[in-house]
């Protein structure tokens, strides 16, 4: 997983509220073996609408998404954020989360923020009327910035999540740091192991 610091980036606007990991990435997308092309999926379903923001050439390359209240609602597929981040997004800007969705975004390196009604509507009015909009995102100091839209607030991370996500700790990466004593334990159980075999 990738350390993140700070995301400066242009953001996607997504003004729908509860939506859900089927929506994010349809069942139809669940039969794939490997973590990887999933961003093809993403949203799929709604993609076949003309006129979805997904299909809006302006956005393209965006890596900030910028949705509404209860964002991953739903089943608990790590597909949903495997899709976010093969598609390209670094960070999903929203009012509020699924507990389960927020975590699995945590553990591929996703920044989760949460923001109130009135920097989450001003996000997304800004970034529609101009997609070239630039958003910051500094997770070190838990701050969001959009000069454009007049946003400057805080952000809420606990300070595990936030370790993790500065230096790019996925759980392998958390059970790697304890490499050499994990070692040394299975060299003393195996000794121990041949001591009473003898």
């Amino acid at each position: 997983m990738r350390a993140v610091t700070t995301i400066t980036a242009r953001a996607l606007p997504l003004d729908r509220n509860d939506v859900d990991t089927d929506q994010i990435i349809p069942a139809s997308w669940l039969k794939r073996v490997e973590r990887t092309g999933f961003g093809q999926g993403l949203f799929s379903e709604w993609r076949k609408d003309p006129s979805f923001v997904f299909n809006d050439e302006r956005f393209n390359g965006a890596e900030i998404l910028i949705a509404g209240s209860g964002f991953g609602i739903g089943s608990s597929r790590e597909h949903a954020v495997w899709a976010l981040e093969d598609y390209g997004f670094k960070a999903v800007v929203a009012q509020s989360f699924s507990d389960i969705f927020r975590n699995n975004c945590t553990k591929v390196g996703i920044v989760p923020v949460v923001v109130d009604a009135v920097v989450g509507a001003a996000l997304l009015d800004q970034v529609t009327t101009e997609p070239t909009t630039q958003v910051t995102i500094d997770l070190a100091n838990r701050q969001l910035t959009c000069g454009a839209a007049g946003v400057d607030v805080g952000f809420a991370i606990d300070d595990f999540t936030q370790y993790r996500l500065l230096n790019g700790l996925d759980d392998i990466g958390l059970t790697l740091q304890h490499e050499a004593d994990i070692t040394a334990y299975e060299s003393r159980t195996k000794r121990e192991d041949l001591g009473r075999r003898a």
